[in-house]
């Protein structure tokens, strides 16, 4: 019940201080326009770069990180001794409570200068360098959700697949891994989720940058990074203050949404082995 009290609040406040923009700077120019000028005269809010940006950073950090955290979950469950497995997946789990800030420390000190050098960019602070850190921040929760999923796969399919005289790896790709989808897909889910809303890290990384970003090697700002950048600046009930508030309202409906998703599949793939 507390939940639903706090979660409604959130959005109650999201609408009330977001909303406003709208009677100042149309929808369509909002949502579409590719300027972002808070103390111009007038002042001009368009949130199409943060939102290419976003896109950006969620997609390739979600294409790095599934594949690696799939193969990771299959190798644990199915391959890897039970003494190996218990060691390693509490290890990657500990890896989820890592600062953000930190794992922004690391991009800046040791994979912006390698994405910069192996680019020849003129600076490692883009989207990619963000990215790929944002893939090391969703790899523990998918790695740990795909497990368990895939631990779940009752014994009898297992032993069917290799009674008909399928290798362990056949069994893996066409058995375990099917078998497993809906708790492999909610894993992704939460892992999309994870990168959409992180802040510190790809405000430290991504270089900033308000223009539309044409490839992952620009620099960017995401929805999140351009909250906490620009929320310290706005006066309170200004403009800028409620556009970054209706960020805030996209960004929470975006997140709520997958979330939401992913609760639907990880119930989807109880019920199907409570069977």
């Amino acid at each position: 019940m507390l939940a639903i009290v706090v979660l409604l609040g959130i959005i109650f406040i999201l609408l009330k201080e977001g909303l406003p923009i709208f009677a100042n700077t149309p929808p369509w120019e909002f949502f579409f326009g590719t300027h972002w000028y808070p103390v111009s005269d007038p002042p001009t809010f368009g949130i199409a770069a943060f939102f290419v940006s976003t896109l950006w950073v969620t997609l390739i950090s979600t294409a790095v990180a599934v594949p690696l955290g799939v193969a990771c979950a299959a190798y644990l469950s199915e391959v890897a001794p039970s003494k190996v497995s218990e060691t390693i997946k509490p290890i990657i789990e500990i890896l989820a409570g890592i600062p953000s800030v930190m794992m922004g420390f690391i991009g800046l000190a040791l994979l912006s200068p390698f994405v910069q050098s192996l680019f020849h960019l003129n600076t490692g602070l883009c989207g990619l360098t963000a990215a790929i850190m944002l893939s090391m921040m969703s790899l523990p929760i998918i790695v740990s959700v795909s497990e368990d999923a895939m631990h779940a796969v009752p014994k009898e399919f297992k032993e069917a697949s290799y009674a008909l005289g399928a290798t362990k790896w056949e069994t893996i790709w066409h058995v375990c891994i099917p078998s497993a989808l809906s708790g492999i897909t909610a894993a992704i889910m939460l892992g999309v989720g994870r990168a959409i809303g992180e802040t510190m890290t790809v405000l430290m990384v991504a270089g900033g940058a308000l223009a539309v970003p044409a490839s992952p090697t620009d620099p960017m700002t995401t929805m999140t990074s351009a909250i906490a950048s620009g929320i310290g600046n706005a006066v309170r009930g200004g403009l800028q203050y409620q556009a970054l508030f209706a960020v805030g309202l996209i960004l929470f409906i975006l997140t709520l949404a997958v979330n939401i998703i992913a609760e639907r599949v990880l119930e989807r793939q109880k019920r199907k082995f409570a069977r």
